[in-house]
């Protein structure tokens, strides 16, 4: 049998995280390669649930911590990047597992995912459109031409509508066609989404971001304002940092009214993330659904691995 790599995919607050660290007792030379977006970004710990490096188990982690919340990350560098590590696991003898909910991140790792050029004419005109209109009035553009790709892109995600906008402006197509059909996965790899039953998921997204406001997420915010996070494109966007930056007042800790508003809206922006995040892989005809309440979900992963492994 073959190794084959392990995308661990889903709905954040599933237990992917823990499910990669369980497989370390059960499959060799188990390495995690994130494929979150967020999680990408030194100091954004407590918001992202990262896992601590004491919490890891000994199993090495790829592509945690390699940005500066001012950088604006891309698919295009995940994609090298992740590519690389998982290739360098397999070289070495390993299981590499990709982990995490960023769907265009995970799709780039598996798919021959190919990025269209730019137009900077084209960009600098949809840039000031955005500039002048905001990010919701694009967004109602790019309903009426694509409706497809505005049903993925946030309307408050002004860059990622100005990309579509200006790939379907440059190449007359929708820009889900830029996307490769699903089709045999790089390497062989097995996707595996995890989920949960909503209700459940639900209690566990609410005990998450009380959790992250009692560890400190507050104090996390401040200090990565301080190094220019509200001037990051990506970083800034993030769940949780966008909703505590914008009660956040110098140095003086939010009232209690409108940190228990911040919390609410946290809690909120969470759950339609997963619903989107739900949308993108349940289209994938290739994952493998489990329930992450199953006391045998390790063992069921390895199960369809090996089976996989076995045809390789």
């Amino acid at each position: 049998m073959s190794a084959r790599p392990i995308a661990l995919v889903g709905p954040t607050a599933t237990g992917k995280s823990d499910l990669a660290l369980d497989l370390a007792g059960r499959l060799d030379g188990v390495e995690v390669v994130n494929a979150d977006a967020m999680q990408l970004y030194r100091g954004m710990d407590l918001g992202t649930a990262k896992l601590p490096p004491d919490a890891r188990r000994g199993v090495p982690h790829h592509l945690l911590d390699v940005l500066d919340v001012t950088e604006t990350a891309t698919v295009a560098a995940y994609q090298r990047d992740a590519r690389h590590a998982l290739d360098d696991v397999l070289t070495r003898g390993g299981t590499p597992v990709a982990v995490g909910g960023s769907g265009l991140y995970v799709q780039a790792l598996v798919d021959d995912l190919r990025f269209p050029g730019t137009d900077p004419a084209v960009r600098a005109r949809l840039d000031g459109d955005l500039a002048a209109h905001g990010p919701a009035a694009l967004h109602a553009r790019l309903a009426r031409i694509d409706p497809d790709a505005a049903a993925d892109i946030l309307p408050s995600n002004g860059r990622r509508v100005v990309r579509a906008l200006e790939v379907v402006e440059i190449t007359g197509e929708p820009f889900a066609a830029s996307l490769p059909r699903p089709g045999e996965p790089r390497r062989g790899t097995v996707l595996v989404g995890i989920d949960r039953d909503t209700a459940e998921l639900d209690a566990r997204i609410e005990t998450r971001v009380d959790g992250m406001l009692a560890a400190g997420l507050v104090a996390e915010v401040r200090d990565l304002a301080a190094r220019g996070l509200a001037d990051g494109e990506t970083a800034s966007r993030a769940v949780g940092y966008r909703e505590i930056l914008e009660i956040l007042d110098g140095a003086a800790d939010p009232d209690p009214a409108a940190l228990a508003e911040a919390r609410r809206r946290i809690v909120v922006a969470t759950r339609r993330l997963v619903r989107r995040q739900r949308s993108w892989f349940r289209r994938d005809p290739r994952v493998t659904w489990l329930d992450a309440s199953s006391p045998t979900l390790a063992d069921d992963v390895v199960t369809l691995t090996r089976e996989a492994a076995a045809t390789s």
